[in-house]
């Protein structure tokens, strides 16, 4: 007998049954009690609402001829429902899909993720992370990753110049490194090792932070004649943070005074124990700059990344770091990455913070354009929708749709923690606002409504007229800026000085808009509206550009060092500051004797004084102090020398004096000449350097 047989009569027997049941139904009294729905145990799909009165006869077969159609249909559509097969990476998500079930559906443990259910999106974000360790059987051996950290011009760059026969330190605004540089240096033996250059500047903190978190081994440098310095010793941190080995260079040693065993004394005391001491960091004497030992520590670092035993997945989906992202006219967002797992090809589907790329080109540190990038090997990706942030995971997803539901997912779950957040802020001031009402209300509360009132008016009077006042003082005392610059690195240094901020009393700062780029007609509209300043880093500014911002008033300043854009920051904020006034002494008097003389009805006290420091000016203001304090200030109205009116009087010599003010004077009293001049205030913000 068939399927098709055996469901035919399937059907004549659950239609027999169905049919059964309607009769029964119909023999009932239509004075009984009033019924309950009730489900037909023949097959569960729905329920008939059964009503006191009899059922026509055209309605109960329509019912029964309803069931019977579902029934012979059920099987139909199951065979129509074709299954798609899943690719490798993908995973089917369905409908109200339980944690549990997507974890099984993945190979996942459920610990990691929690209980509870998730919808559609979700469930896809979940599914765009990073993969479950590789099997060890696939694993290959992969270029070490190497960090190059120090002071600031302790020959960082020049290393690497060396190492790679380039000149990138010579190309340098202000001969310091200001972006994290990904190279390739290819030993004779034929290993690659992939360097990352960081910044040695105290504002680049968060570069070099970034540059261990996706490093294997750390190469020190310290030079040999300053030894450990402040960036040496963050340096040493952010290694030990990232749990990464070390490799000490000591760096200049051709100079006459450099001193290599005092700088191996001066890190033990850092928790940096090299070889000779009974350590396990190594330590090599070179000089980048004519190339001594260079490939001894190339060796070194070799043999230590044979220690490690650094293997990778170059089979699976692509997971990598974005080590650096800037904006470029032709190209579009570009990123700099390290490949972490899996083959980099043109047409991968990439994932990074809440952006995707659909990757168009890939190349190299030279810009030379390469057709797959594998594990350990740095590589810049073209064809990002927007710029990720540095120090984003990549991740490869199967497709476009999949990357779109990625951001969106990422895009919702951050706006909903800023509104969660937000939302706490909030009801944290409600709760403040409402005791400080219900304060005020309890010391009024013996008042009756209209004594209220009239309290909370003369309490609140001076605030309508000092509105305006204030609003101009507040708009005078604030520096709206906007800050480009070429990468996003660069940026991020920028605005973590800026967050070290720490006068808003003398002078607001307000970052209106940040982002990477050169300066466009947008900036300046923006700057116009805000009545702002444009500070850019590395980035510049075309000739309409600038006569569109001459036109408007706006400034434009531009750097390519980054201590010199803080300065010249520092400066646009002491304009900003109000004048101040200060005294200077220009000669003092003693008061020896006081008399007095008649002016037509009226008596003007004079002290007879003599000068023991610099002149008095009859010019200048004078100040009168008595018991070292101030008991007026103002002008003369005499100034002789015997009966002879003069214009000064210098030390040692004798004069009587007289006020703008009746005033009588006492012996013993200190007349100060001084002169008032507006200086400039300055800002007492520190950034640090």
């Amino acid at each position: 007998m068939n399927r098709g047989l055996l469901l035919r009569f399937e059907n004549l027997v659950q239609l027999h049954g169905s049919c059964q049941q309607l009769r029964a139904l119909s023999s009932r009294k239509a004075c009984g009690a009033q019924w309950k729905a009730m489900k037909l145990s023949t097959h569960p799909v729905g329920s008939l609402l059964l009503h006191p009165q009899l059922w026509p006869k055209h309605r109960l077969i329509s019912a029964a001829l309803s069931q019977c159609r579902h029934l012979a249909t059920k099987e139909e559509t199951k065979k129509k429902k074709k299954k798609i097969p899943l690719t490798r990476g993908e995973v089917e998500i369905k409908q109200k899909m339980t944690v549990e079930e997507l974890a099984r559906a993945m190979g996942k443990d459920i610990g990691v993720w929690g209980g509870g259910s998730l919808d559609h999106m979700a469930s896809s974000a979940v599914v765009g992370m990073a993969q479950p360790p590789a099997d060890p059987a696939v694993l290959t051996p992969r270029p070490p990753v190497v960090t190059i950290l120090g002071h600031v011009d302790h020959g960082k760059t020049t290393l690497l110049d060396s190492l790679r026969k380039t000149q990138v330190a010579s190309m340098e605004a202000g001969g310091i490194t200001q972006h994290i540089g990904a190279f390739i240096v290819h030993m004779p033996s034929g290993e690659k090792i992939t360097f990352l250059d960081t910044p040695g500047h105290a504002a680049f903190s968060a570069m070099r932070a970034r540059g261990t978190n996706v490093t294997d081994i750390v190469i020190l440098v310290v030079a040999a004649e300053d030894g450990v310095m402040q960036q040496t010793i963050e340096s040493i941190q952010h290694a030990k943070n990232a749990g990464v080995p070390l490799i000490l260079a000591i760096n200049k040693c051709d100079k006459p005074e450099a001193d290599p065993e005092r700088v191996k004394k001066e890190l033990l005391a850092h928790d940096v124990v090299c070889e000779e001491f009974g350590g396990d960091v190594q330590a090599v004497n070179i000089s980048a700059l004519k190339g001594e030992n260079l490939m001894v520590l190339a060796e070194a670092t070799v043999a230590l990344a044979e220690m490690l035993e650094l293997k990778a997945d170059a089979t699976g989906l692509v997971e990598g770091t974005v080590i650096e992202s800037r904006k470029d006219k032709g190209k579009g967002p570009l990123t700099t990455a390290i490949i972490q797992r899996g083959t980099l090809r043109k047409g991968c589907v990439l994932v990074a913070g809440k952006t995707w790329a659909k990757v168009r080109f890939l190349f190299d540190e030279n810009g030379k354009a390469v057709d797959a990038a594998s594990p350990g090997i740095p590589v810049e990706i073209m064809g990002w929708k927007e710029c990720p942030s540095a120090g984003d995971e990549i991740l490869e997803v199967e497709s476009e749709q999949r990357a779109q539901e990625v951001v969106a997912w990422r895009t919702y779950a951050e706006q909903q923690e800023k509104m969660k957040k937000d939302l706490e802020v909030i009801e944290a001031k409600q709760k403040e606002h409402r005791l400080e009402y219900e304060k005020k209300q309890q010391k009024l509360a013996h008042l009756t409504w209209r004594q209220r009132k009239a309290v909370l008016y003369k309490a609140n009077k001076h605030l309508m007229f000092s509105r305006p006042k204030e609003r101009t003082e507040m708009d005078e005392n604030t520096l709206s800026l906007i800050v480009k610059g070429d990468v996003d690195g660069s940026v991020e240094a920028i605005l973590n000085i800026l967050d070290t901020y720490d006068c808003e009393d003398e002078c607001k700062l307000d970052i209106i808009y940040f982002g990477m780029g050169d300066i466009s007609e947008n900036d300046i509209s923006l700057a116009e509206a805000f009545n702002g300043v444009i500070f850019g880093f590395s980035v510049k500014a075309n000739e309409s550009i600038k006569k569109l911002a001459d036109k408007k008033g706006i400034k434009i300043k531009l750097h390519n060092i980054i201590y010199k854009l803080i300065e010249d920051l520092k400066d646009e904020l002491n304009s900003r500051l109000p004048p101040i006034v200060v005294e200077t002494t220009i000669g003092e008097a003693s008061v020896l004797d006081t008399f007095s003389v008649t002016v037509g009805k009226n008596k003007i006290p004079v002290a007879g004084c003599r000068v023991h420091k610099g002149l008095l000016d009859r010019k200048m203001k004078f100040k009168l102090i008595r018991n070292r304090d101030v008991i007026w200030k103002g002008c003369l109205s005499s100034l002789k020398h015997h009966k002879d009116d003069v214009q000064v009087i210098k030390t040692g010599m004798d004069c009587g004096l007289s006020l703008d003010k009746n005033l009588e004077f006492s012996i013993g009293d200190e007349m100060i000449c001084y002169e008032e001049k507006e200086v400039q205030q300055t800002t007492s913000w520190d950034p640090g350097f």
